[in-house]
């Protein structure tokens, strides 16, 4: 299953740049399960993972409209955003099981609306409040030797 990390931010960017520091460490076929309240930095984060593949933060933005963002990169990013989802039957039709798992990175806000479908090795982020902008971060599912690579500099 991996380590269990908990981290705490004190700024927006701060939960960005951890979110860069777990996207250098993902490779095709990994999922990312991102999970917290409304207005946790769940976006956020995603800018900074999304940095990590050479996408630019101001082309990331929440996707509850669209659901699925594909971003050309090397490998293929999604962006999926689960939160206008109301059921399974709607969650098949979006086409979410042809992103998530396959030759891309995936990542996954709203993730507990999907859980059960997701691959046993996926990375799970919950994002909590602590304050004003102070977040604590919990990461899990990452192995050994990217531990290192989540810690705050």
């Amino acid at each position: 299953m991996g380590y269990l990390v908990r981290l705490i931010s004190r700024s927006p960017e701060e939960t960005e740049d951890i979110g860069f520091r777990l996207g250098k460490t993902l490779k095709a076929g990994d999922v990312i399960g991102l999970n917290g309240e409304l207005g946790t930095g769940k976006t956020t984060m995603v800018k900074g993972i999304a940095g990590a593949f050479g996408i630019a933060k101001r082309d990331i933005t929440s996707a509850s409209f669209t659901i699925i963002a594909e971003y050309e990169s090397d490998p293929t990013f999604y962006h999926i955003d689960l939160y206008r989802i109301g059921g399974d039957d709607d969650l098949d039709a979006t086409g979410v099981w042809d992103c998530i798992g396959s030759d891309s990175v995936s990542v996954v806000e709203w993730a507990g609306m999907a859980e059960e479908g997701f691959p046993e090795h996926a990375i799970k982020v919950m994002i909590k409040a602590k304050g004003d902008d102070d977040r604590e971060i919990t990461i899990e599912g990452i192995n050994e030797e990217d531990w290192n690579n989540l810690q705050i500099r």
